[in-house]
């Protein structure tokens, strides 16, 4: 009898436990279905990168999921540490100056093996087993992204003059998700490596993207005390970098944000490392990362 009455505390306990989960979850679609009724039909753009590549089985299935809610996500991917390893393999330096890396054509020729074949072939992969359809690109396919040379010290590095959208506007109607490696087409046939916040910045103004999402190795924008700004707008962002609240590595990111929101609703700035941050970020009330917008 002892053991009867066991098991049907067991059974109920079972039964109360998912009675409770089916709460939670009708709660999280009731908070998060609005902001997928804004999100459906809209062009994400979205940048990762940095030491997020170690993390990005769940960014990469938050992407197929808002891909299956019916929004257009565009991935924009970085590479760095992987350069700097095969750099290192082959016996080539790594300089960088003003925060960008020095590229000479031996190191060109590496930065397009590592982006346009390691990297991209990588995340299409990823995407592909996770129920995506994914297709990869560089910046010179389809004449994507042109640029112009940064400076002569520089070598080729390039800055993006103009934005041909037409080819991810195509993938992206027709159910793709495009994953871009940040090389463009400079002048006279030549190649530039561009950095790839820059890149995701002007490919967000190219698209008129609704948003542009940052995941990165840091947890936001933060204040003089190190705590997280939740919500930011871009005067308030230009203040916090001449007051030097902002500096070192997130300047360039911030620059790449003012820079998108000329056309782009918001700008978003989230810890790549987290667990499905992007739809923390996206769908709930409190949100995971900073949130910049234009001032009103």
């Amino acid at each position: 009898m002892a053991d009867a009455t066991a098991i049907a505390s067991v059974g109920e306990l079972a039964a109360a436990s998912q009675v409770a989960r089916h709460a939670i979850i009708a709660q999280v679609l009731r908070e998060a279905q609005p902001y997928i009724e804004t999100l459906r039909g809209r062009t994400l753009v979205i940048k990762l990168g940095g030491s997020t590549l170690d993390n990005q089985r769940d960014a990469l299935e938050d992407i197929v999921w808002l891909r299956g809610l019916g929004a257009h996500p565009v991935l924009v991917h970085g590479g760095g540490p992987e350069i700097n390893d095969w750099l290192e393999r082959v016996g080539l330096p790594r300089r960088f100056e003003r925060g960008l890396r020095v590229t000479d054509a031996a190191t060109l020729d590496v930065v397009r093996m590592v982006l346009a074949g390691k990297v991209n072939g990588d995340l299409v992969r990823l995407l592909v087993s996770l129920g995506g359809r994914a297709i990869g690109l560089t910046g010179i396919d389809g004449g994507l992204l042109h640029a112009r040379q940064i400076a002569a010290d520089l070598g080729y590095v390039g800055a993006v003059t103009t934005v041909d959208a037409g080819v991810i506007t195509a993938l992206s109607a027709a159910g793709f998700i495009p994953v871009i490696a940040p090389i463009a087409l400079g002048d006279e046939e030549t190649v530039l490596n561009v950095n790839a916040d820059d890149a995701a910045a002007d490919l967000a103004r190219g698209l008129s993207a609704t948003k542009l999402l940052y995941l990165s190795d840091v947890p936001g924008v933060l204040d003089a005390q190190g705590r997280l700004l939740s919500e930011l707008t871009d005067h308030e962002v230009r203040a916090l970098v001449d007051q030097g609240v902002i500096s070192g590595g997130m300047i360039p990111k911030a620059e790449a944000a003012l820079r998108a929101l000329e056309t782009t609703e918001r700008v978003h700035i989230v810890d790549g490392r987290e667990p499905h941050v992007l739809i923390r970020e996206l769908f709930t009330h409190e949100g995971a990362g900073t949130m910049i917008r234009r001032a009103r």
